[in-house]
């Protein structure tokens, strides 16, 4: 999960932000550490050249110096952002070769469910797609507001019960990768990671007839048994029984999971109000769920 060993579009401008913003900080922070020891080192108590002025109040040539650079340094860095934040929208369509894949992506206690409602499959804690096609992912939590983040591939983008937030990305290299939840949730938080297969676009069609030939069928039914609060051991696969089940799930037709709950022994293991799906992000104001599409990150 090296965000400095890029294996896409997204994640190498990520990478070349972080980049520039630490060459752009160390421009002030190398020549300030280098003013420290040069100052101290002249101004020694030994040293008879150093002159003592004890009249000295202000410079202009020095107040020059002192506000401009951190003023440039504001400015690179807020271009350097600004820029970057506009290339980079999650939102923003992904070039790719062939068709794109559309992915729908389900956070829960504690586990994470992909389902790929064009291929009539889903996946539980694991991703498979293919190289070089543009991938559309649609967003949401079956519980608490949760984060969605495969760092070689690109942005995090939050999760929440109630909305749909959207990302696009794309896999220019064949291998495996690793993805996470980067937000806190609960005890089987750790146990929300999972690997990413990024195959070639001749063998994705093969996984998908070969996971098209579960046993298990993904429907309302299924979906609410696999909602149970408990971590996955393993890795799942169904045949796509509903293919309305994620737009069931994003407009609370399904009622969410009630998220994390305090331990009946002693102090908590984790604080109950962990942005619950009923406190913030199930309800607006008037009481309705929320109908938005959230394309911030």
């Amino acid at each position: 999960m090296n965000i400095l060993d890029p294996q896409g579009p997204v994640a190498y401008g990520n990478s070349t932000i972080l980049i520039d913003s630490v060459v752009i900080m160390l421009a002030i922070v190398v020549p300030t550490i280098v003013a420290i020891l040069a100052f101290a080192f002249w101004f020694r108590a030994s040293n008879p050249r150093a002159r003592h002025r004890p009249e000295f109040t202000y410079s202009g040539r020095i107040e020059l110096v002192v506000w401009s650079i951190p003023t440039l340094t504001i400015i690179l860095l807020g271009g350097v952002t600004w820029i970057g934040s506009h290339q980079l929208d999650p939102a923003a369509p992904v070039e790719g070769t062939g068709s794109p894949v559309r992915i729908q992506v389900v956070s829960m206690d504690w586990k994470w469910l992909f389902i790929y409602p064009d291929q009539r499959i889903a996946t539980v804690n694991t991703l498979t797609v293919p190289v070089g096609v543009s991938l559309q992912f649609e967003l949401t939590s079956a519980s608490v507001m949760n984060a969605f983040f495969i760092p070689q591939l690109g942005s995090m983008i939050y999760t929440m019960n109630g909305m749909v937030t959207r990302l696009n990305l794309r896999a220019d290299a064949e291998g495996d990768l690793r993805g996470l939840s980067s937000h806190f949730s609960g005890d089987g938080f750790p146990d929300m990671t999972f690997p990413v297969h990024v195959v070639s676009t001749m063998a994705f069609p093969d996984w998908v007839a070969e996971t098209d030939k579960s046993g298990r069928e993904l429907n309302a039914d299924s979906y609410k048994d696999l909602m149970k609060q408990a971590p996955e051991s393993g890795t799942p696969t169904y045949r796509l029984a509903d293919p309305l089940l994620f737009h069931a799930i994003s407009t609370q037709q399904i009622p969410p999971q009630p998220g994390p709950r305090p331990t009946e022994q002693g102090a908590p293991s984790h604080i109950e109000a962990n942005w619950g799906a009923n406190a913030i992000c199930s309800a607006s104001s008037t009481g309705r769920p929320f109908r938005l599409i959230s394309q911030s990150r």
